[in-house]
């Protein structure tokens, strides 16, 4: 009897042996501490793109739109992330300004959600970014634009093989 794709599914390893530990007590006040910590601990474990994270938004019909971006910075104007005005994810924003990143580093076990309203930075950033893209060739790009996550809740997630995951949460209530 051939097994299931249920069964296929269930039999590939979860996390890796080594997980790193993380004590919650001991994280920074400031989330965007911790998760540069995370992020060089992922970049020493091997982890490939650390900085890309699943970007969602909403549609005009209310269901959620998830793609893969770069995180480009986090600063006091929140956490950067950049699309073409005119791109689906474009639109979405102009409409309704929310989202949520996460990042998922499977090598540590761990992931990094961050929610909260959407802001667009001025042309000056968003050109300056398009600018300091790999391959620029020196030409504009006006429908460029960076945005920033404003976050209302971060939560960070380390997973842990008894099944008790650890979250730490920043912002919302719990």
């Amino acid at each position: 009897m051939s097994e299931t794709f249920r069964q296929r599914l269930r039999a590939l390893p979860d996390f890796p042996a080594d997980l790193p530990t993380f004590d919650p007590g001991s994280a920074p006040a400031d989330p965007a501490e911790l998760f540069r910590s995370w992020l060089d601990e992922a970049l020493a474990a091997g982890e490939r793109q650390p900085h890309a994270c699943s970007f969602a938004t909403v549609g005009p019909d209310s269901q959620p739109s998830s793609r893969m971006l770069i995180l480009k910075d986090i600063d006091e104007s929140g956490w950067q992330v950049a699309s073409a005005r005119t791109s689906r994810k474009g639109r979405e924003l102009s409409a309704t300004p929310c989202g949520a990143l996460n990042f998922y580093w499977p090598s540590q076990g761990r992931q990094v959600r961050v929610v909260g309203s959407v802001a667009e930075l001025s042309a000056e950033a968003s050109a300056e970014d398009w600018a300091q893209r790999p391959g620029a060739d020196g030409k504009t790009n006006p429908q460029w634009q960076v945005y920033a996550v404003i976050p209302a809740e971060i939560e960070f997630w380390q997973a842990s093989h008894d099944r008790h995951h650890i979250r730490h949460r920043y912002g919302a209530a719990t």
